[in-house]
């Protein structure tokens, strides 16, 4: 039993990443790189621990040989009075340090695009109709304001020995979680960014409170060191100790002289190293973002703190060991060291930064290595970030050409349809993403980091490419992962495989205060900061604004004189083209010289495009490229931009021929699933059909059309639903029903034959306010998410045709009362659809005769549904596509919440 509740918690990953267990760059047997398996790991008892060890023993594992790369040599020991960081940093580099070197602060001397200030930003809420931005950043303040000061910081309160009322969040940051403080650091970025974005009062204080009591927890330790967990964790690390107990320790030699101890001691470093990462970022964004007075001072101290920990080690072992070290998860440390360069200038900062510039990773980057498989996706992806901010800072020019061949092979080889990347946390064979679509595909976090690289690439090179990603990431990959409007409700993995559920994976929806994972972290900052990329700034003496995002927005442009107002047209899937308009206002009355850079998408075409200048036509440029407009801007200008938005479909990422026929399906940057259990044979007509011979949209009168159809029964409300895609049941009514696959199935299409539905939304007594009143003498009833098949009079789900046996007579309801149908058979006058006992739908025949007058009151009760609200609606962008066996309705990704989908179709069936 207890190998089996272990292999559990692996199989997972090993059954995708088992190409892994010789791979480099870790200290621990790779499949323990996964936060899932690990936190799963921690809950285990010592037989499990020990049946892993049999599991792993004779794997594994290679350290860190960072010689092809970088020759290092071992530093001889020296005392700390001796040890110079100047000349570590010579001996790194391999060229004397300048004394100045790093000035350009954020890459202002390189010439990159500036980030403008959220403070500058603010997102529309309505944006005519479509602020899907702005309630999902509304949605996310909602959220942080639920949160509570003491609950966050109760931990770091006790392992200062300070008093700790409340008591502390589960999940994640429970107190007897390695990882326990992750959060905490993630809050402080997603609070100065979501203060920036709305200047929300009651969270600035929340903000300032938390710092306050870090601060405090800083000063009782008395070194600098600020962590929700003993600083023994680190003491433990570079002994290489291992820990017995409560957990049991995995360990493999490598050679006659040398062993690699693996142990829950090093999934504490992990932890350690991420969790102060994030802390440390946290900190850093209150002082530059939110203003903090206290923050910097705090980050500096840990900053020191850590450098004497790394000294120590280099000190009394070698260099080595502290690269050994690296090939655990630090996060960020080389990014946010980096960035604290920028501001204090002082050259330990600078060289620590480097010493976390993994470089038995980057060196396979560097060289150009396609090495991806098996590696720890949000592991590594934050260490090329690093190294982005390393050129940003010094201008090597190593580190863009690292960081521009990963984006390059990622979204060449690695990346779905959404943007994202990884399975099962791990990144998988390059070009066979075929095998992996799963439940447990594109870790959230590796989205919000995969984001930070794109961003990064744009500002060096402004080219479209980076932004397009941006786009496709943000929407399909970010969106989709928050329920709705349900504040602090997010996913770990967005599924990818056909008929899966955000709702049923290995984590499913989080809760507010109970999960707390790495990916509700990053979820968070994510939702803070949907402002900060669609405005970036060309500084000069002719300020260059360039406009790469569409989302509803209004920026102060202060460097210009100049308010940009952006409104973008609500889509529709019967839309031709993406309306936007910006609007310009000027401070001063004669305006101001400025240039405007708007992005054509290389998703959009010539044919119908269009751009007006105050009503004066402009010529565009191809698309994946720039209007740019130069002049003096007044208040009243007005530019208007219009982009033909088209279906198309898109391959897989795999180059074997027996997968080339499965295709994701997007409209514009917009991707579409189909809702379904699981078939996904789509029925093209040939290759050389265009998408839209197959693929048409769903008319918005549709949703007239649309009803539920209730009971009640013993004090419960049962819908009349599909099951299995074959039959239809009498189910009760889930809780909180909107986004669910229940609502799918209790949603009903009535389409008169060869007519238009002759609907009418009507208030009536015991049928609801505004609810669906049925005009129709004879009508098919379709199933929801079953366009193309309809109930026929034997109460199965079949394929839609004219016979009669799909007709039925909606009639006022046998009971009388008002606002309730019937459902008669058209092929079989006088028998209804009656729901019977239990969730039992059969065909009913009414009786005559003084004999059956009782009977008849409960048949006609059985007979008759009360006519509700739709529980489901067509979302504006939804379409019908030709299916061999059905057709599938597909809506934009972002908008599903518990719905069974696929996003990949085959089209060669």
């Amino acid at each position: 039993m207890a190998r089996r509740r272990a292999a559990a918690a692996v199989v997972m990953v090993v059954a995708v990443v088992a190409v892994a267990v010789a791979k480099e760059c870790t200290n621990i047997p790779t499949q323990l790189s996964s936060h899932t398996v690990r936190a799963r790991l921690q809950s285990s008892s010592a037989a499990e621990w020990r049946w892993l060890e049999e599991y792993f023993h004779g794997d594994h594992l290679n350290p860190t040989d960072e010689a092809a790369w970088m020759d290092l040599m071992p530093l001889a020991a020296a005392s700390a009075s001796e040890f110079d960081w100047a000349m570590l940093y010579r001996s790194l580099k391999g060229a004397a340090v300048a004394g100045d070197e790093g000035g350009g602060g954020g890459g202002g001397g390189f010439g990159f695009l500036e980030e403008v200030s959220l403070h500058d930003v603010r997102l529309d809420m309505d944006g005519g109709g479509d602020g899907v931005y702005g309630r999902a950043q509304q949605t996310n303040l909602e959220y942080l304001l639920l949160l509570e000061v003491d609950r966050l910081v109760w931990s770091f309160r006790t392992q200062a020995g300070l008093p700790a009322p409340g008591k502390p969040y589960g999940g994640w940051e429970g107190p007897d979680v390695e990882l326990r403080g992750h959060f905490v650091g993630h809050y402080l970025s997603a609070a100065a960014k979501m203060w920036a974005s709305t200047h929300n009062g009651t969270l600035a204080g929340k903000m300032a409170a938390v710092v306050d009591a870090l601060h405090d927890c800083q000063a009782a330790a008395g070194t600098g060191y600020l962590s929700a967990f003993p600083a023994e964790f680190f003491d433990r690390f570079e002994a290489i100790r291992p820990v017995w107990a409560p957990y049991y320790t995995i360990h493999k030699a490598r050679n006659a002289t040398q062993s690699i101890c693996i142990s829950t001691m090093a999934m504490n470093l992990i932890c350690s190293c991420k969790c102060l990462n994030e802390i440390m970022q946290g900190l850093l964004d209150q002082h530059t973002v939110a203003g903090n007075g206290k923050a910097l001072g705090m980050v500096v101290a840990m900053a020191d703190y850590f450098a004497g920990r790394v000294r120590s080690v280099i000190q009394r072992y070698t260099i080595e060991r502290h690269w050994t070290s690296l090939n655990e998860e630090t996060g960020g440390m080389n990014d946010v060291l980096y960035q604290l360069y920028t501001i204090t200038k002082d050259q330990r900062h600078l060289v620590l930064a480097h010493l976390f510039d993994k470089p038995c990773f980057l060196g396979l980057l560097a060289v150009q290595a396609d090495s991806l498989s098996g590696f720890h996706a949000n592991t590594h992806i934050p260490v090329v970030i690093g190294g982005q901010m390393r050129y940003e800072v010094t201008g090597d020019p190593l580190y863009k050409e690292i960081a521009t061949f990963f984006m390059d092979i990622v979204n060449s080889s690695h990346s779905y349809a959404t943007g994202g990347t990884s399975v099962s946390e791990f990144w998988s064979n390059p070009k066979h993403l075929a095998e992996a679509l799963t439940t447990e595909t594109e870790e959230s976090c590796t989205t919000y980091n995969m984001l930070k690289v794109s961003r990064h690439l744009f500002r060096w090179t402004k080219e479209i490419a980076y932004a397009d990603y941006y786009e496709r990431a943000l929407i399909n990959g970010v969106l989709s992962i928050q329920r709705g409007r349900d504040p602090g409700v997010m996913i770990y993995m967005l599924p990818q495989g056909p008929g899966r559920s955000k709702a049923v994976s290995y984590h499913g929806w989080g809760t507010q205060y109970n999960s707390f994972w790495c990916c509700y972290g990053t979820g968070i900052e994510s939702f803070s900061k949907l402002g900060d990329s669609i405005y970036f700034e060309q500084k000069g003496d002719k300020p260059g604004l360039y406009i790469i995002q569409y989302i509803p927005s209004t920026f102060n442009w202060r460097t210009a004189g100049l308010t940009v107002t952006q409104q973008v047209k609500p889509l529709s899937s019967s839309d031709q083209y993406l309306q936007v308009s910006l609007s310009i206002s000027a401070a001063k009355t004669n305006g101001q010289y400025a240039t405007l850079n708007v992005r054509i998408p290389s998703w959009t075409s010539m044919n119908g495009a269009k751009a007006t200048l105050n009503d004066k036509d402009l010529q565009l440029a191809s698309p994946g490229t720039f209007l740019t407009i130069s002049k003096q801007w007044d208040s009243g200008d007005h530019l208007l931009l219009q982009f033909p938005i088209n279906l198309r479909t898109e391959a897989i990422k795999d180059d074997r021929p027996q997968v080339a026929s499965l295709n994701a399906i997007l409209f514009g940057p917009f991707l579409l699933a189909g809702l379904t259990t699981g078939d996904w044979d789509a029925k093209t007509g040939g290759a050389a059909t265009a998408a839209s011979d197959w693929i048409t949209p769903v008319p918005a009168s549709y949703n007239s059309q649309l009803v539920t159809l209730t009971q009640e029964s013993g004090g419960k409300t049962m819908l009349l639903s599909t099951v299995n895609d074959t039959s239809l049941a009498m189910l009760e009514r889930p809780e909180g029903a909107g986004g669910t696959d229940a609502a799918v199935r209790a949603t009903f299409r009535v389409v008169p034959p060869g007519s238009r539905a002759e609907l009418r939304q009507r208030a009536g007594a015991g049928a609801g306010e505004g609810a669906a009143r049925l005009k129709v003498a004879a009508a098919t009833i379709e199933p929801f998410g079953l366009p193309g098949t309809a109930v026929s009079n034997g109460l199965a789900v079949v394929r839609a045709g004219n016979s009669s046996s799909t007709l039925f007579n909606v009639v006022p309801g046998l009971d009388g009362k008002p606002g309730s149908v019937s459902l008669e058979l058209g092929s079989k006058p006088g028998c209804f659809l009656v729901a019977g006992a239990g969730a039992k739908v059969h065909v009913g025949c009414r009786t005559r005769g003084g004999a059956a007058a009782a009977a008849a009151a409960g048949f006609e009760q059985a007979a008759s549904f009360a006519q509700a609200e739709p529980l489901r609606r067509y979302h504006a962008i939804s379409f019908f596509a030709s299916g061999v066996r059905r057709s599938f309705l597909l809506e934009p990704l972002f908008t599903l919440r518990d719905e069974f989908y696929t996003i990949y179709f085959n089209l060669a069936a």
